[in-house]
């Protein structure tokens, strides 16, 4: 019974999906055919953001249920399109207490500042405070960054990029080598031929 309940959610998902798009596209064409181009922008913007949004959601269908001893909190997934910027902020959080964090922003405004510091080796090391460093998860290099969050616990953030998009994975109270063990548990190729 349950299968047959998400299955037709899902059914009335992707049609309700179908005739977004396909009503935005006609709506596209009509108004460029009639020469009102803001019109015919703004009607690609909305199926462009409909587009994104079905591509978060199957990256949160990629990620790992659990992460070591936490579960995945799904109930509490969100994927957002951006204001302003084609693309979509996708989020997961594992752990009751919300223990482990993921967001992935689409043409995220950061990207441009982590490559240079990333692929600029002075750049890297006059950034660097003792409480960061480079790192490689997957081949794809990222920035780990140590935080003491005033309680005598270490919590960890990893940015990676991955095209204009930016992955910030987040762990409370562990070790750089835990949450660099959780982070090679992230699908990073499948998310980065999804939202590319």
């Amino acid at each position: 019974m349950k299968y047959l309940i998400i299955l037709s959610f899902v059914l009335i998902a992707s049609t309700a999906f179908s005739q977004n798009f396909t009503t935005d596209i006609t709506t596209a064409k009509t108004a460029y055919a009639s020469g009102k181009l803001e019109d015919a922008h703004f009607a690609l913007q909305q199926a462009m953001q409909e587009i994104d949004i079905i591509i978060g959601k199957e990256v949160l269908a990629a990620l790992p249920a659990t992460m070591d001893k936490f579960t995945a909190n799904t109930k509490d997934d969100n994927v957002m399109s951006n204001v302003g910027f084609m693309g979509s902020t996708i989020h997961r959080t594992w752990g009751q207490n919300n223990d482990v964090d993921l967001s992935i922003i689409g043409n995220s405004p950061l990207i441009t500042t982590l490559n240079a510091f990333l692929n600029t080796p002075i750049l890297g090391g006059m950034m660097s405070n003792g409480n960061n460093k480079i790192i490689k998860v997957q081949g794809y290099k990222g920035q780990l960054t140590k935080n003491d969050n005033g309680n005598g616990q270490t919590d960890y953030t990893m940015q990676i990029p991955l095209g204009s998009s930016l992955i910030t994975f987040t762990a409370k109270n562990t070790t750089d080598t835990q949450i660099t063990t959780w982070a090679n548990t992230l699908p990073l190729q499948q998310i980065a031929k999804l939202i590319q």
